[in-house]
């Protein structure tokens, strides 16, 4: 049988539990797949964008500055996630007018269509539609 794995979660460095539940639930219109509490200050906090099969997001509360410190950053100022849809004209429009702030443009590439938005701390976004 083929070797078969996949990337699951990727842990996001956050301020807030709540406060990055309600962006990404509302703004991107992300689904909360589990909020379990761990500890009296941890919870295991999973999001996904519509329709994902297999990646989603771990958010992690900040413990201690040095956490703290790369919220927002966490590549550096590069950007840091991809997100793909399958109606870039549809989505973009959406998110602009839920507060979605855009630090590049939409630009029409051989291979698709990308812009970059910044999320609620920062941390910079490709979004993309594909070319079949």
């Amino acid at each position: 049988m083929p070797k078969r794995q996949f990337i699951s979660k990727i842990a996001l460095v956050v301020k807030d539990y709540d406060e990055a539940i309600k962006f990404y639930t509302e703004k991107l219109d992300f689904e909360l797949v589990e909020d379990t509490p761990m500890t009296a200050v941890k919870r295991w906090v999973v999001l996904c964008p519509p329709g994902a099969k297999e990646c989603h997001l771990l958010l992690a509360k900040a413990k201690n500055e040095a956490e703290a410190a790369s919220i927002g950053s966490q590549t550096g100022g590069r950007v840091f996630l991809f997100l793909y849809t399958d109606d870039f004209w549809r989505d973009y429009h959406e998110m602009v007018e839920k507060g979605i702030n855009f630090v590049r443009p939409p630009v029409e590439e051989a291979w698709g269509i990308v812009s970059v938005f910044e999320d609620l701390y920062g941390n910079l976004w490709d979004f993309i539609q594909p070319k079949s």
